[in-house]
């Protein structure tokens, strides 16, 4: 069975007694933050507790990501520089103001030669990595999908955060990934005390076609997972959708089904995991 990756929450680099924190809440990712949730003066400390942390072999079962800092900055550079030279072994880097295909193509080719194998995630939090997103996109097989980043976003635009403000961004996006076959990771709900508003977007997320979302508490990864997860009784139609497919077009509960509705089922299924 695929692990799911549902749910991305993200730690700083500083605490790493939070980090077997992320597989208690129910995580699917840990991210360890080595950008935003870090201060200037506090980089190289965050840097060494995650070098320590992979090298002593984690015990947690759940996948971990490592958010670097921006390739343009001295501190990205020196992160990129770690990771290579201890050889971490995290499942996912995610690259911050990822704005340019060659961006993944840089990283994807300095973790071929020295045989590190994790996948990458890309974080479009700018107008221009939204022009480029297509091409991102379809950057790299190493590329296991994109995530945004809303507030940057916003902020690079003017515009406000809400769902309405950025919901034609949310739009381009998920269309992107769709075309390339990756997965459309939607920012967090930055209000750690309105579950409300975190059920109704992470909802919202969902029904516009995202396979993910990232948290900045662990208190969001209950209500993320669960509107992510889907329920015993749509398994079930899903693959009776996929058996009565299997004869052409059919008929389920007095619906049509045809090969649109077949693919959503294999979603449906895929999204539980097979």
């Amino acid at each position: 069975m695929v692990k799911p990756t549902r749910s991305w929450l993200f730690t700083p680099g500083t605490r790493p007694d939070r980090f077997a924190k992320a597989a208690e809440a129910g995580a699917d990712v840990l991210i360890i933050d080595l950008e935003d949730a870090v201060a200037q003066g506090q980089k190289a400390e965050a840097r060494a507790s995650v070098l320590s942390y992979f090298a002593h072999k984690p015990s947690e079962s759940i996948a971990r990501a490592i958010r670097i800092n921006g390739l343009d900055t001295v501190h990205g550079l020196a992160d990129l520089h770690a990771v290579i030279e201890d050889a971490v072994d995290a499942d996912f880097l995610i690259l911050p103001k990822t704005e340019s295909a060659d961006h993944i193509l840089i990283l994807d080719r300095l973790l071929s030669r020295v045989g590190i194998r994790s996948q990458l995630v890309g974080l479009i939090e700018s107008a221009r990595g939204l022009t480029a997103v297509d091409k991102i996109a379809a950057a790299s097989p190493r590329l296991h999908g994109l995530m945004l980043g809303a507030a940057d976003m916003a902020a690079d635009l003017g515009a406000g955060v809400s769902w309405d403000n950025l919901s034609y961004i949310r739009g381009r996006f998920v269309v992107a990934c769709a075309n390339a076959r990756i997965a459309a990771i939607d920012s967090p709900w930055f209000d750690v005390r309105d579950e409300a508003g975190l059920i109704q977007e992470v909802r919202r997320a969902v029904g516009m076609g995202f396979v993910a979302k990232a948290a900045i508490h662990p208190g969001q990864v209950k209500a993320i997972n669960t509107a992510l997860t889907p329920t015993a009784e749509e398994v079930q139609l899903a693959r009776a959708i996929l058996v009565e497919n299997e004869k052409g077009v059919g008929v389920i509960n007095g619906k049509m089904i045809d090969e649109a509705i077949a693919r959503k089922a294999r979603r449906v299924l895929a999204a539980a995991g097979g």
